[in-house]
């Protein structure tokens, strides 16, 4: 496998900055015999100018917000248009790190069947990189989730499936015929990505842990649980049970019972009662 790979990022315009770092950091990053090309879609009501050496698409928001699955869709459809060999799918928080494209072609040239997907660092407010090469001091994976070695990769079992973050990950265009894409009847935030990955394991499609892919998570403010999100994560929870038979994202869901603002009802939650 060689030829095209496409980095597709889903952004709005409040995360602009992030965005200019990102195209920065990717324009870095080379893996030999691939050449490398950035599809960025808008989620903002109005489309944005589109810079020189970029694929642009457009996906307006929803009646209940931003469609980021559909965006991903939007940026597969036409990365394949493009003739990308390759589709890594980066959330536009994310920088990439130096090997992340190399390690994800290698491994999808031996495993071209599963998902795979590198191990992301939160970065704390005060690391600001400028380079690349900056990144390797402030790796620290995420401890909820696998992180192979530098050259290795693994396997995923059947729980680890609800691991998987559509923070980075890349697929092969086959694989991505096989999944259909994301469901794009999840608007604003939550379990887009939790739905996708069940599909995928009920689809048989392997799920791939690569070490040395790394993602780096830029600092944004953020509440713990996500306030603002509220109303998605009830609209977008009781979607998923509907279609998986449990709820997901059950911390931040007891985190809002705990605190008075969300009640359990006819087997789900809603909203609590005022």
């Amino acid at each position: 496998m060689t030829g095209r790979v496409a980095v597709i990022t889903a952004w709005s315009r409040d995360r602009e900055d992030h965005l200019l770092r990102q195209r920065a950091f990717l324009s870095r990053v080379s893996a030999q015999g691939v050449e490398v090309f950035r599809v960025d879609i808008g989620l903002d009501a109005d489309p944005a100018a589109t810079p020189p050496g970029v694929v642009a698409g457009h996906v307006a928001p929803g009646p209940h917000g931003v469609r980021v699955g559909a965006a991903r869709n939007e940026g597969a459809r036409i990365a394949l248009d493009q003739g990308a060999e390759v589709l890594v799918f980066l959330d536009v928080d994310c920088l990439p790190g130096p090997e992340l494209v190399r390690r994800y072609v290698e491994v999808l040239r031996r495993h071209p069947s599963d998902i795979a997907c590198g191990p992301v660092t939160y970065l704390a407010s005060v690391e600001r990189p400028g380079l690349p090469d900056q990144l390797d001091g402030m790796t620290r994976p995420h401890p909820a989730r696998p992180s192979p070695a530098a050259e290795e990769s693994r396997s995923g079992s059947s729980e680890e499936y609800d691991l998987f973050w559509s923070l980075s990950f890349a697929v092969t265009p086959g694989t991505w015929r096989r999944l259909g894409g994301f469901d794009e009847a999840y608007e604003g935030y939550g379990a887009e990505d939790t739905d996708f990955a069940r599909r995928a394991r009920a689809s048989g499609v392997g799920l791939r842990w690569v070490g040395g892919a790394h993602a780096y998570h830029q600092w944004h403010p953020a509440g713990s649980p996500p306030w603002r999100h509220l109303d998605d994560i009830l609209r977008n929870g009781a979607l998923f049970s509907r279609t998986w038979g449990e709820w997901p994202m059950r911390g931040w869901i007891d985190a809002f019972v705990a605190a008075g603002a969300v009640e359990e009802h006819a087997g789900g939650f809603r909203r609590a009662a005022v």
